[in-house]
C-alpha cells in the first residue's frame, strides 16, 4: 500500500474544502470498497478525509413529501427502516439483495452510490483497463464478457455497474444533493449521476473532483406493488447477472429499470408504455440499441424472462 495522509472533518464543506486544497484526495466512510481497491493497488489516494463525523445518517422527511437520506445511513438501516419497508420497498428489496448483512452493516448510501464495477479486468493490475489506467486498452472485448454490459458500451469499456440500491433508485427518481470544494451547493437528478463511457471509461459520473454527497432525497410514494428480482449464478453474494426493479400500479402501468445491462442503471420511460404488454415488448424497447457480446447475448432474453417473472409476482401480490 502507498503512504497517505489522513484528517476528520466534522462539516460538509469542510470536506469539500480539505479535498480541494488536496489533489488526489478521497473521502472515506465505511470503505467496504474503497479499502479493497487500495489494497489490490488499484486506488492510491495521497489523502484520506474521514466523513463518518458529518452527522449525515438520518432519514428525515422532506419537503416534496417523500424522504430525504442522508448520505453516511448505512444500508442496513436504510433497508429496514419502516417508511422505507412501507412505501419504497422495491430499495429495501434491492438492498436486502445486494450484499452481506456485514458489508450492509458499514456501507452507506453514498459509497453505494458510487461502487467502483466489479469487471475482472479492472481487478487485475496486470490486465489492461481503460477504466483503471486511461488509454491502455479494455481486455474484457477481447476476453471473459459472460457478466459484461450489453447497452451503453463504448470500445474503451463494456464494464457494468454493480450496485443493486442504484437500479432501484433510478426507478424511484431519486436526486442527489452535494456541495462543492467552493461551497456551492446542487442537486443531480439520479439519471443525469452516472456517465456511459464514451471516450472516457475512468470518469464513472457527473461529479467534479471532490464533490461531496450529503443526502439522497426520494420524492413522494407512488403506491403500488414493488418488486426486485435478481439473477446471479449463485444464490448470494453474487453481482446480478440481471435485476429488475419494477412498482406495478393497479391499472397495469408501471415503471421498470435493470441491472447488469450497462454502465448505470438502465431505464428508459418510453419502454415502460409497454409494460402491460410483457417482458418482450419491454425489451424490444428498452434495449433496442444493445450491442452484446457473443457471449452475453443471454442478457436479452433472460431480460424478457425476468421482467415477466417481475410482473407475475406483482399481479399475484
Amino acid at each position: 500500500m502507498m503512504p497517505f495522509t489522513y484528517e476528520r472533518v466534522e462539516t460538509p464543506e469542510q470536506a469539500a474544502r480539505a479535498s480541494a486544497r488536496t489533489p488526489g484526495s478521497r473521502f472515506i466512510a465505511g470503505g467496504t470498497n474503497l479499502l479493497d481497491l487500495m489494497k489490490l493497488g488499484i486506488e492510491s489516494p495521497a489523502h484520506l478525509i474521514d466523513v463518518n463525523g458529518l452527522k449525515l445518517n438520518q432519514i428525515e422527511p422532506a419537503a416534496n413529501g417523500g424522504l430525504r437520506i442522508g448520505a453516511l445511513v448505512r444500508n442496513t438501516d436504510l433497508a429496514s427502516d419502516m417508511r422505507i419497508r412501507r412505501d419504497y420497498g422495491v430499495l429495501s428489496r434491492a438492498l436486502l439483495a445486494g450484499a452481506s448483512g456485514q458489508l450492509r452493516n458499514r456501507a452507506t448510501t453514498a459509497g453505494n452510490l458510487l461502487q467502483r464495477t466489479r469487471c475482472p479486468y479492472f481487478y487485475d493490475i496486470n490486465q489492461p483497463c481503460n477504466k483503471r489506467s486511461p488509454g491502455s486498452g479494455c481486455s474484457a472485448l477481447d476476453g471473459v464478457s459472460r457478466q459484461h454490459a450489453v447497452i451503453g458500451v463504448s470500445a474503451t469499456c463494456i464494464a457494468t455497474h454493480p450496485s443493486d440500491m442504484a437500479v432501484a433508485m433510478r426507478l424511484l427518481d431519486a436526486s442527489i444533493e452535494t456541495v462543492r470544494g467552493d461551497g456551492k451547493k446542487r442537486v443531480i437528478p439520479i439519471a443525469d449521476l452516472y456517465r456511459l463511457p464514451g471516450t472516457e471509461a475512468h470518469v464513472d459520473t457527473a461529479l467534479e473532483p471532490g464533490e461531496l454527497i450529503t443526502a439522497v432525497t426520494l420524492p413522494a410514494p407512488i403506491g403500488g406493488t414493488h418488486v426486485y428480482r435478481k439473477v446471479r449464478d449463485r444464490a448470494s453474494y453474487a453481482f446480478a447477472l440481471i435485476s429488475v426493479a419494477m412498482i406495478v400500479l393497479r391499472d397495469g402501468t408501471g415503471r421498470v429499470a435493470l441491472g447488469g445491462v450497462a454502465h448505470k442503471p438502465w431505464r428508459m420511460e418510453s419502454a415502460e408504455l409497454e409494460l402491460p404488454r410483457g417482458g418482450s415488448a419491454v425489451v424490444r424497447t428498452l434495449l433496442a440499441d444493445a450491442r452484446p457480446t457473443d457471449q452475453n447475448a443471454f442478457k436479452l432474453p433472460l431480460s424478457e424472462r425476468t421482467i415477466d417473472a417481475a410482473l407475475s409476482q406483482a399481479k399475484g401480490a
